[in-house]
């Protein structure tokens, strides 16, 4: 019994490291993409819509 409960919590805490690793990296991503944006005074990227053929400004993930 107690080895089932040592494995369901390292399981658990296994999980809980890549979800903050995942968040961290993203959070980086962000920070570095609004580094460059306010090096180069732009306000955004410009991604195209398949359907509409229209650019607009890319969604934060």
């Amino acid at each position: 019994m107690q080895i089932l409960f040592l494995m369901l919590f390292a399981g658990a805490a296994w999980l809980g490291y890549r979800k903050f690793v995942a968040d961290a990296e993203k959070l980086t991503r962000r920070r570095q993409e609004a580094r460059r944006q306010q090096e180069t005074g732009t306000q955004g990227t410009l991604v195209k819509d398949p359907e509409t053929g229209e650019y607009r400004l890319k969604k934060l993930e």
